[in-house]
This record gives structure tokens, C-alpha cells and sequence, in this order.
């Protein structure tokens, strides 16, 4: 049985001590510079400890806090222990061989969100992946890998997978393009079964499916997939992650994030609603069987 994840991670943990550090700093009227001298640190690496970007060392967080005037025992200890977890090594580091850093970001965030809103227009999300459908996506990104490589990226999906299966699993909410369930990734055995599977996943509680039809025309999100994350936890924002060939953005200015929200928003407007999709997906069955795909 595969150990249970440390829901979250060393980036969320660390996004969560940047900012209770922060918002410490601020009430006390203090300067990021005014608070590096009592580390012995630049202004620049307080600036990168409240945004999430570095380690901490546990003797800079227990001076910070006594900087900041923080004399609750709780709340002193209940921060250092976060800043020691933020330290310790995410569940995905034994496929770091495989892992971009700027995706490694994106699974301790997937992680701890409780909510996952998206919308895809050429693959079937991850997390909804059968993995001879994942198998055959990650041949496509990852052509000349060895054989053992393309295994240890498809065990890698299938252990994100479990994400959904937990108690506290997040919800869901994904829009597909219909041409989505007309590539036949794979092959169309393939294509089949990734279909049957998102089936399924429609009697999941924690799962809410759209299709995008071609007969909309165009639509908010033309600009192509996206998905925005939100956390149980109050400081951490909202994030939206666009991925690209050999990169991601992360997104979590306001005014960035409120665009995208309004985006999916009208997608869950416009795309067939959740109660369409079984029958939806039925009709690309029987397409498939027919040979039309």
C-alpha cells in the first residue's frame, strides 16, 4: 500500500508560513529590510521567505517571531512546526528523475486544494486519466523516452489519481472540448476505454463533468486550457495554472485570477449541463464502435 500523501506539500507549507510571516510583519509595522537585519539577512530573502520561495532555517523563524511580538506558545509552536514540514520532502520526490521543477509546484498544489476548476481542449485531464490513455499522452510529449521512464511517468499519474479517492478529496469541476473525446489518443481500444472510465467518474460526488460541443461556436475560454486552484486555507489565494510546452504560469495577482474565474464561469454557463454528459459520452461510444472515430 502506497503511503499517504502529505496533503499540500513543502510549497504549500511554505506559502503558508510566507504568509502568516507576512501578515506578522505588517501589524507590527515593520519593514522587510527591518526584519532581515535580526536574521542577518537581505531585504530580498524576506521578500522571498513571505512569498513561499525558500527553505526556512528554524532559528530565523523563532527570531522572527519573537521580532513580531508573537508570545501565544501555540501559535509559536504551531509555526515552527509548519516551517519544519515545509522543509521536508513532498510525496513526488521519488519520480523527481522525471519531473520538471515548474510542474513539481503544480502536484504539492494539487494537492492541498479543495476545490480544482478546469478546462481542457485537447487531453482529458490527469487526474481523469485511464492509464493506457496517460501512457499514450506521455508518449506524445516524451517520444524518445526509455521504456522505464514513460513507466514511471504513467505510475506517477495513477498515484496523483488517488487524490480523489480520499476522504477529503477535492472537488472537480471540469469542462472538455468535445474534441477531446474525438482524438483517439492511443488508438480508438484506447480512446474506448478512457471514455467508459469518464462514464464512471460521473457517479462520482466529488466530480462535476461539462462537454464543450462543437455546435457553441466560440466561447469565453478560447484562449485554451487552464485550470484554478482553491485552498481550505484562508491566506492562501486562488491560483490559476496555464501549462505550456516546456513551462507553466501560475497565477495569483487578483485582478489575473477574478479574468480566468469570470472565463470558467461562463464556461459552466454555456457547455451542456452535468446531468448531459453520461448520455453525451454514450453517443461517443457508439461512435467509436461504429468506426466513425
Amino acid at each position: 500500500m502506497a503511503e499517504e500523501h502529505d496533503i499540500g506539500g513543502s510549497m504549500v507549507r511554505r506559502l503558508q508560513v510566507g504568509a502568516h510571516l507576512r501578515a506578522l510583519r505588517r501589524a507590527r509595522g515593520l519593514s522587510r529590510e527591518q526584519a532581515g537585519y535580526v536574521i542577518r539577512a537581505s531585504e530580498s530573502k524576506i521578500s522571498r521567505m513571505e512569498l513561499g520561495r525558500v527553505g526556512f532555517k528554524e532559528r530565523d523563524i523563532v527570531d522572527l517571531l519573537k521580532l513580531y511580538g508573537v508570545v501565544d506558545q501555540a501559535e509559536h509552536d504551531r509555526l515552527v512546526v509548519l516551517a519544519r514540514e515545509a522543509n521536508a520532502p513532498s510525496w513526488w520526490q521519488a519520480y523527481g528523475d522525471v519531473l520538471d521543477t515548474w510542474f513539481q509546484n503544480y502536484l504539492d498544489l494539487e494537492q492541498a486544494a479543495e476545490l480544482i476548476r478546469t478546462y481542457e481542449v485537447q487531453f482529458v485531464p490527469g487526474l481523469l486519466q485511464t492509464d493506457a490513455y496517460a501512457r499514450a499522452v506521455i508518449r506524445l510529449g516524451h517520444g524518445n523516452a526509455r521504456p522505464e521512464e514513460i513507466d514511471l511517468r504513467a505510475r506517477l499519474r495513477m498515484e496523483r489519481k488517488k487524490l480523489l479517492d480520499r476522504p477529503d478529496a477535492p472537488r472537480l469541476w471540469a469542462v472538455l472540448d468535445e474534441a477531446v473525446l474525438r482524438r483517439p489518443i492511443g488508438g480508438r481500444a484506447v480512446l474506448r476505454e478512457q471514455i467508459a472510465t469518464l462514464i464512471d467518474v460521473c457517479e462520482s460526488p466529488n466530480v462535476r463533468l461539462q462537454i464543450m460541443p462543437f455546435e457553441s461556436g466560440g466561447h469565453a475560454a478560447a484562449g485554451g486550457a487552464f485550470s484554478i486552484l482553491r485552498f481550505p486555507h484562508e491566506e492562501l489565494p486562488d491560483v490559476v495554472y496555464i501549462e505550456h510546452l516546456t513551462s507553466a504560469l501560475y497565477l495569483d495577482k487578483r485582478d489575473e485570477v477574478d479574468n480566468y474565474a469570470a472565463a470558467i464561469g461562463r464556461l459552466f454557463i454555456e457547455a451542456k449541463p452535468p446531468a448531459d454528459t453520461p448520455k453525451f459520452l454514450t453517443h461517443i461510444l457508439a461512435e467509436i464502435d461504429a468506426g466513425r472515430i
